[in-house]
């Protein structure tokens, strides 16, 4: 398994104020990072795939997956407050997606409130930034994104063997059925007469010879 380098994770940045969004854009860059912005939380769900359905059935999930989403996400940096979605409801809604609850999520503040930052944590948020962020926090996020890097080349390796393994089992009762055919029991019920006869044969010729044997004068 190769290392990726730091060109090769992508991060997905969101505030609702541009100088934030700006600021974390150009830091992420600097650390030579790929970056992509938006300014909502509803944005960051439409980019990742995810749509909400809400008003739909409030019972079933409030995401939903677009299979047309193929762009990966190594990382998302969220700001907490943000006007609709906050950051702390996209943390909930990526953690309860079963496709994408495996991406590392920090969450960024200019607010230093105790239960928000433990609240955001026990969510499932790898980190809580302080603002203004500067570039030794920014040092922080790749070891997240390369233990992430780890789990899903681990996932892709088990879903290969699970899938070779029941391509295993499928192709066992082809063969057991092959088995079980008519034209196999057939030749078998032939091969077992053929088997009778030459056996039923050799015993006639063995009789002869002891009924013979008596009768046989060496001059």
């Amino acid at each position: 398994m190769g290392v990726a380098t730091d060109s090769q994770f992508h991060v997905l940045a969101v505030d609702d104020s541009i100088i934030d969004r700006k600021l974390i854009e150009r830091l992420l860059k600097t650390s030579s990072f790929q970056v992509t912005t938006v300014d909502s939380g509803s944005k960051a769900l439409e980019f990742l795939g995810l749509h909400e359905d809400d008003e739909i059935n409030s019972n079933q999930p409030s995401v939903s997956p677009n299979i047309t989403q193929e762009v990966e996400v190594n990382l998302i940096i969220t700001d907490y407050c943000m006007p609709g979605m906050t950051g702390y409801d996209l943390l909930k809604k990526v953690k309860k997606s079963s496709f994408l609850k495996n991406i590392p999520v920090v969450i960024m503040s200019s607010e230093n409130v105790p239960s928000r930052i433990s609240r955001c944590l026990e969510e499932g948020a790898e980190e809580f930034f302080l603002k203004p962020v500067r570039l030794s926090d920014v040092s922080k996020l790749k070891p997240h994104m390369m233990r992430s890097k780890i789990k899903e080349t681990h996932h892709h390796q088990q879903l290969q063997e699970n899938n070779q393994e029941h391509h295993k089992q499928d192709q066992e009762p082809i063969e057991h059925n092959l088995l079980e055919s008519p034209e196999v029991e057939s030749q078998q019920s032939n091969g077992s007469k053929r088997k009778s006869m030459e056996e039923e044969t050799l015993t006639r010729q063995n009789k002869t010879q002891i009924q013979w044997w008596p009768y046989c004068r060496f001059d």
